[in-house]
């Protein structure tokens, strides 16, 4: 019994000392917004919200192209394809309401209808009438409901690695898992190692050593935004495949489906299924990538979405 407790009393005394060593209280924004917001960043109020954007390329292009990121992710996430598109396209990006250094929903809102009316409230405060919507992830999933919600405002989609009907995961990165258990809450609100972010972002990558410090950094310091965290446990709760799946066939816009081969989140399945339900649609698969491929591989990525491009338009 002597010995038990003894055991108990160190590991617990370890567990507490780990905890402390990693404690990671919330960010103000103003002191993210110093690294994260260089030009040509800019914020515009949305709903209560003031949304980080950044807005580049040609303004009298009658058809930019909007790319909307996933879960945990920033507008940062499409810095290759922007590179790549921004001489001949005007390409809108942002920070999703809970994510980036836009912060959470003033009324906890993270539904796909309420993400959807987002999108169509950009593109109402920059003037745009109708816009491409490129998105990866739960950004692919708000672009295709934009589609069926608001089908005036979209002319052509680029679909990511994106959710929106149901799957079963092969493997969920470990910081997923964590913001889903509420007995966890109160513990994750000032405890985040560093390690946890790093061990997610390598799990959706195909090719896990091409991670660098400073992409795991961009992460864990956004994830850090205050309200971030908080605003990840709702987005969970909030926003899974519905009723909405079902109209997904409605789509009738030509759209260009990206799958990373090696993605263990959303499988390539996933993918297959959306490109038999949306007619005009075509699947181009980079077997070796994961499930953020234009993160990964954006040259590669981004010459297919060019070919999409110059082929419909």
């Amino acid at each position: 019994m002597k010995y038990t407790l003894i055991i108990l009393v160190t590991l617990v005394s370890g567990l507490a000392i780990y905890v402390w060593m990693n404690q990671s209280p919330d960010i103000p924004v103003e002191e993210l917004t110093e690294r994260w917001a260089q030009p040509p960043s800019q914020f515009i109020k949305i709903a209560g919200m003031n949304v980080h954007l950044r807005d580049e390329g040609p303004r009298d292009d009658p058809n930019p192209i909007v790319l909307i990121h996933g879960t945990s992710a920033s507008l940062h996430t499409w810095d290759g394809w922007v590179s790549e598109l921004v001489s001949q396209k005007r390409v809108i990006r942002f920070d999703l309401p809970g994510f980036g250094l836009t912060g959470p929903h003033p009324q906890n809102n993270y539904t796909i209808e309420a993400y959807a009316d987002v999108v169509v409230s950009v593109l109402d405060t920059l003037n745009v009438d109708t816009a491409i919507l490129g998105g990866n992830s739960l950004g692919g999933y708000i672009a295709w409901a934009t589609a069926v919600l608001h089908p005036q405002r979209v002319t052509q989609l680029v679909l990511v690695d994106a959710s929106g009907l149901p799957f079963e995961a092969e493997s969920v990165p470990i910081a997923f898992i964590l913001s889903q258990y509420p007995i966890l809450e109160y513990l994750l609100d000032d405890f985040l190692p560093i390690s946890v972010v790093a061990s997610s972002v390598k799990n959706v990558y195909g090719n896990p050593d091409i991670v660098t410090d400073e992409l795991v950094h961009r992460y864990y310091e956004l994830s850090l935004r205050e309200g971030n965290r908080d605003a990840l446990r709702a987005r969970f709760a909030q926003t899974q495949p519905g009723d909405l799946a079902a109209k997904v066939a409605s789509i009738n816009v030509p759209t260009l489906i990206i799958w990373g081969g090696l993605d263990r989140l959303i499988p390539l399945g996933v993918g297959q299924r959306l490109n038999q339900a949306i007619i005009n649609s075509e699947l181009v698969v980079f077997e070796q990538l994961g499930h953020v491929p234009h993160e990964e591989d954006p040259i590669a990525t981004v010459t297919a979405v060019k070919a999409f491009l110059s082929g419909s338009q």
